[in-house]
């Protein structure tokens, strides 16, 4: 199986991930400045390259920025949450999770595993059903992070909470209506932090699931953010917390 990814970030980390490419396409009227990394790194790791029109590529990814690169590679794998969870363990970290409950934008899944590699999240935990998977765009918005951060999809995210739950990793819900901020949260703990959709937000089940509820202060008049910017807000206060920017 296979997939097409565009940009500059996103084939740049493919290569230097070592990611299998299959094919790798630059446009004849690409930018030099675009693509002159990319065609050192495709002769160092052997990749065969070829030019063609920027049509072709178009064609090819027709919803993507592809700054005039295209790449066709073996499709990312997903990974287990046991995977997830045995990298905290080989780091000797407390355990640092996204939870995502239906996020269908990916746009916003994309920026959120940005944020995830930056903040050292170990990985992030997706619904097969409802929710955008690890596509094109999702690659292309993530500007690379997806080739180092861990995806586990699974078929009962609520099972999937109780049984993190059972391995001492506590969960913090996102949540516009609760009483405690995010600051008021130990996320010096193992945790999983769940950002719902982005319309719905969290589901009633999901709220009665989590160990807390945590809201962002809100002194606008608009009273909810982007979920990825959620996400980010979240994820750079347990940062803060577990200290000297590590996790």
């Amino acid at each position: 199986m296979s997939e097409y990814i565009g940009g500059k970030h996103a084939v740049t980390e493919a290569l230097r991930a070592n990611r299998t490419l299959h094919k790798l396409w630059i446009s004849k009227q690409a930018q030099p400045s675009v693509v002159e990394n990319i065609v050192d790194l495709a002769k160092q790791n052997g990749v065969v390259y070829q030019t063609a029109d920027r049509r072709k590529l178009d064609q090819m990814l027709p919803d993507v920025a592809h700054q005039g690169v295209v790449a066709q590679v073996a499709a990312v794998d997903y990974v287990t949450v046991e995977d997830i969870v045995a990298r905290a363990q080989r780091k000797n970290e407390s355990p640092f999770l996204l939870i995502l409950e239906e996020i269908e934008d990916a746009h916003n899944l994309g920026s959120i595993l940005r944020t995830a590699d930056a903040a050292g999240v170990h990985g992030v935990i997706i619904p097969k059903r409802r929710a955008v998977g690890l596509t094109s765009t999702v690659a292309k918005t993530s500007a690379g992070a997806l080739e180092y951060v861990p995806v586990a999809r699974v078929s009962n995210l609520g099972q999937q909470v109780k049984q993190l739950k059972e391995q001492g990793i506590w969960i913090v819900g996102t949540a516009g209506e609760a009483e405690q901020t995010l600051y008021d949260i130990d996320m010096t703990l193992p945790i999983a932090i769940v950002i719902g959709n982005e319309h719905k937000g969290l589901s009633r089940l999901m709220r009665e699931r989590c160990d807390f509820l945590a809201k962002l202060p809100m002194f606008g008049q608009i009273q909810s953010l982007n979920a990825s910017v959620a996400a980010a807000l979240f994820t750079y206060e347990a940062v803060r917390q577990r200290g000297n920017g590590s996790v």
